[in-house]
């Protein structure tokens, strides 16, 4: 992450210690936990857990409780999170509309943004769309943090660089490389190959720290943290098809970022011509059994995709969203399970839960997540 404003400061302040402190903090809630506690559950000296809360407090990152009675001697002071002094914006970049949010601190979307985009309609008109999206949010959020008693004078990246605001998420189809922050060659949309979404991004709002995904990335690790557990599959079907791995508890993105580009798996060698200049790829065949209104085929199309996946990986589970998921969502789970539960019964294995992961601004909600959750020193 890049950035010179108020959020980057913030950030620097995550030693791996901190972010433990953090979590305890949020995962207590408004009863709040004290300093021994913590001490305890951390494994940290009294010490450094009173130095580490005192620059939380000052901060405004961290609050007084209350008091909790001791076993001996004086009541404990129990110190909890404060929520709405630290946001982060998560915007969703589909092929034709933008979707973002401001998440707090707890993750809690405080509030959102939807509108139209054409994402072949150039950077420049892309770029200038959302930042003007972050500048309403980012407003939201150091009114919201004052209202805490926590905002600081903003400074030179205005509205949106400050204090309260930790960075912004974006999340939009692959393939990128998501350390970089570069776009590779989005299907349907060449002109973004090479572009190095988040440095530009991030001057364009003057230096608020950006992180780059993909969308499919967003979606699982928004699910992890949320407590999705073990290892599972997000399979999403929009506009275009990808996938989010879980594995181990942790987003796979692979060496190069590149996993989960499931949509680009050949199923049929003589297929219809896909974007990505393959035949018979899984997106083309769901979507062009879309278009025909063949719901049920596209339905066991993404299934024997996903049966791919489960004797690939050996997951857990499969969940499938999207729009086009929402759009008939018993159809698509039925078909999907189907195909899972028939290669179940051929191998003798215990067929994989599947699942249906509903909500307009779930990606964008997983945007937030890819600034949020490294605060609490989740998602590596």
């Amino acid at each position: 992450m890049r950035g010179a404003g108020g959020g980057a400061n913030l950030l620097a302040l995550r030693s791996h210690n901190t972010a433990l402190v953090l979590d305890l903090l949020r995962t207590a809630g408004t009863e709040g936990i004290s300093r021994l506690e913590l001490a305890d559950r951390t494994g940290l000296t009294p010490q450094a857990v009173s130095k580490i809360t005192a620059r939380l407090r000052e901060e405004g990152l961290a609050a007084e409780a209350g008091r909790r009675a001791s076993t001996g001697g004086k009541p404990r002071t129990v110190l909890r999170l404060v929520p709405e002094a630290g946001h982060a914006v998560g915007v969703h970049l589909d092929r034709d509309e933008l979707r973002a949010v401001l998440a707090d601190l707890d993750g809690t979307v405080v509030a959102r943004r939807h509108a139209a985009l054409d994402l072949g309609a150039g950077a420049e008109a892309v770029l200038g769309r959302v930042a003007a999206v972050v500048g309403e949010l980012g407003a939201e959020a150091a009114e919201a943090a004052g209202a805490a008693g926590a905002a600081r004078t903003a400074g030179a990246a205005g509205a949106a660089g400050g204090r309260s605001l930790l960075g912004v998420g974006v999340a939009l189809p692959g393939p990128l490389d998501h350390r970089r922050g570069v776009l590779h060659r989005v299907t349907g949309f060449p002109e973004w190959d090479g572009f190095p979404l988040r440095d530009t991004l991030a001057e364009r709002l003057g230096g608020v720290p950006v992180v780059v995904d993909k969308d499919t990335n967003a979606v699982a690790l928004g699910l992890a943290v949320g407590g999705e557990g073990g290892s599972f599959a997000y399979l999403h079907l929009g506009t275009g098809l990808g996938a989010g791995l879980v594995v181990g508890g942790s987003v796979h993105r692979g060496p190069r970022t590149g996993a989960g580009e499931f949509g680009h798996q050949v199923v049929q060698l003589d297929g219809p011509p896909c974007g990505c200049g393959d035949r018979g790829c899984v997106e083309a065949l769901c979507l062009a059994a879309v278009a025909r209104g063949e719901t049920g085929e596209a339905a066991r199309v993404l299934g024997t995709g996903a049966a791919n996946l489960v004797g690939l990986l050996d997951i857990d589970r499969v969940l499938v969203g999207g729009r086009t998921v929402e759009g008939a969502p018993g159809v698509f789970l039925g078909g999907v399970r189907g195909v899972l539960e028939a290669r179940a019964r051929r191998t003798g294995e215990e067929c994989v839960g599947v699942g249906l992961v509903s909500g307009e601004s779930r990606v964008a909600e997983g945007a937030a997540q890819l600034v949020l959750a490294p605060v609490f020193g989740q998602d590596g």
